[in-house]
């Protein structure tokens, strides 16, 4: 993970425990106040994470309030 900055390891990380638990769905909002960053901070990386990582697969789902993300652990990782 030597490519990511501190705050996409720690939207990553979050993201892959949470994907292995069976968590699919997502909003920044749950995600910034699980790992203590704004839900702006995660909105802003998380479109840019979608095409970068290769642990989850990272998918813009639903957009009602909040955009929601699916994410599923990638068939690499799985």
């Amino acid at each position: 993970m030597t490519d990511y900055s501190d705050e996409e390891q720690r939207i990553i990380s979050y993201l892959r425990e949470s994907a292995t638990r069976g968590e699919r769905y997502f909003r920044s909002k749950n995600i910034a106040d699980a790992i203590g960053l704004s839900s702006k901070q995660v909105g802003a990386r998380l479109p840019h994470l979608a095409e970068k990582s290769d642990d989850v697969d990272i998918e813009k789902w639903g957009r009602a309030r909040s955009t929601t993300w699916k994410v599923t652990l990638s068939s690499s990782t799985a």
